[in-house]
């Protein structure tokens, strides 16, 4: 097997950092700039960073503190896998899932702190405001006047494979240490994306491992490594990652804990552009090839361009879905699209 030289990847490009003063510059940074960044320190002053500068089990016993008394779910990896959350040989998953109240839960991670080769543990995008009492005000976001969604990622040192995901993301460390390997859009071909619908966590994931790339059976992958950019943050810091950029997320600490935040510019009432991948590879993608051009064609004339010819010749009130999307007529497509999937 043919692994990457170590020293490509500590010559990666590092993420650029800025400067931000305060909640309404970085607003203001956000809606400028389209690539990834570093902001230095934006949460250091949040009580949960600094129960985390204490000890880990500081940092677990407040937010026990805040906890709802709720059953919450837990992905338990497996001994000797070096904390990498992926398919197993057979294409199911290399690690299980389970139930119960954080406390018990943490009791799991005092046992293994100090162990070598423990099991990973992992409670990922739990939602703050469902499952935590007070932890959202008391740990305010930079980023609430954009209403995201508040999530918390709990575990020992883990590996999540890299993935995209179409919001917009704001990503915190709070606790431990985080390494983010983020790669552009476009390098989806160079990252061998594996399968669609099965996914380590909803996304589909890269197959290459990070730590030992096989450039034998993913060549490619030296390319996307010309384009990757590198950021390792301490408590207290942040990266912004923009909408569809690649991440491969690592816990360098034995205990992590990495506060994010999504949201999307668009109105909340259109659909998710997988669901069309996916809607598309059923209807489209086994067409004879004549027939996949005609489609392609009609797809950039409603889609892609739009031109104003599209509609110029039908009444504007005879529009309805050509015409830009309400709330109303976005919901009459997705009524129609479920009438006609179940028929």
């Amino acid at each position: 097997m043919a692994e990457a030289d170590p020293s490509i990847f500590a010559q990666m490009k590092a993420v650029d950092v800025r400067e931000i003063a305060d909640a309404t510059a970085l607003s203001d940074v956000l809606d400028e700039n389209p690539r990834p960044f570093v902001v230095r320190g934006l949460v250091k002053d949040w009580p949960l960073v600094k129960a985390g500068r204490k000890s880990p089990r500081a940092a677990r016993n407040y937010l026990l503190e805040h906890a709802r008394p709720v059953p919450f779910t837990v992905t338990i990896g497996q001994p000797g896998r070096d904390g990498r959350l992926f398919y197993d040989d057979d294409f199911g998953m290399n690690f299980r899932e389970a139930r119960g109240k954080l406390g018990d839960i943490f009791r799991g991670f005092d046992d293994n702190e100090g162990r070598a080769d423990v099991p990973a543990i992992y409670l990922t995008s739990v939602d703050m405001k469902l499952f935590f009492d007070g932890l959202v005000e008391n740990n305010r976001s930079p980023v609430s006047d954009r209403d995201p969604l508040h999530s918390i990622w709990i575990g020992t040192s883990t590996r999540v494979a890299a993935h995209n995901d179409f919001p917009r993301n704001l990503a915190c460390c709070a606790v431990g240490r985080r390494r983010f390997t983020v790669f552009p859009p476009e390098q989806f071909e160079n990252l061998y994306i594996g399968p669609l619908e099965n996914t380590p966590a909803g996304r589909a994931v890269s197959m290459v491992d990070f730590h030992a790339p096989d450039l034998d059976a993913y060549p490619r992958f030296a390319e996307a490594l010309e384009h990757g950019q590198v950021a390792e943050l301490e408590p207290g810091d942040a990266i912004y990652i923009p909408s569809m950029w690649w991440h491969h997320v690592e816990g360098l600490s034995p205990f992590n804990v990495l506060v994010n935040y999504w949201w999307r510019d668009t109105p909340a009432f259109l659909g998710q552009p997988q669901d069309a991948l996916n809607h598309a590879i059923l209807a489209i993608r086994d067409l004879p090839r004549e027939e996949r051009d005609f489609w392609r064609k009609l797809y950039d004339h409603y889609v892609f361009d739009n031109p104003p010819k599209v509609t110029a010749h039908i009444p504007e009130k005879a529009r309805g879905v050509l015409a830009p999307l309400t709330a109303k007529t976005a919901g009459q497509i997705r009524a129609f699209l479920l009438r006609t999937l179940n028929r």
